[in-house]
């Protein structure tokens, strides 16, 4: 029997001023069979907490980039995936946020977090829509083009994996 996490989280597109993306590499420490990915910085929500005040504390912890400014809640989606041994039910928030770059340098990452995370870099939006590498949310290169360009959404988008099955 797997334990099922479920959760509200909140994610971060985080772009640069030249419209570039920050993605962490991960992997799954409980199942190296399946191939690493690019995913945008995020998890859960703490109770009491906004979903714009997770991001910024998901991005101190995840990235160590802090000095960002938040923009709106973009995206919206509803994702279950097996990471570290776990299900989640993740009920995910993802807001823009620009910034004048940064390195990666984590400040507290959970210990599934430092057994996955093997990095992070910035992308180019036509190095990125050029790459078959896997990216979460799965839809990001889908939805990202009009992101980068400052074509915000009125409303947030729901960007849920479409279920093919």
């Amino acid at each position: 029997m797997v334990f099922t996490l479920r959760r509200a989280a909140a994610r971060v597109v985080l772009l640069d001023r030249a419209g570039r993306i920050f993605l962490v590499n991960a992997e799954d420490p409980a199942d190296h069979r399946k191939p690493p990915w690019w995913e945008i910085p995020g998890g859960g929500i703490d109770v009491g907490e906004s979903s714009e005040d997770a991001c910024r504390r998901e991005l101190l912890e995840e990235t160590g980039i802090e000095d960002v400014d938040m923009g709106p809640c973009i995206w919206l989606q509803h994702v279950e995936f097996d990471f570290g041994g776990l299900h989640f039910d993740s009920h995910e928030r993802i807001h823009v946020a620009w910034c004048d770059g940064g390195s990666y340098a984590p400040r507290h990452l959970e210990f599934l977090e430092a057994a996955a995370f093997r990095g992070a870099r910035w992308w180019a939006l036509d190095e990125l829509l050029a790459s078959s590498e896997p990216v979460l949310p799965t839809r990001l290169r889908e939805f990202l083009p009009p992101i980068v360009r400052g074509d915000l959404p009125a409303e947030p988008i729901d960007i849920s994996p479409v279920d093919l099955g």
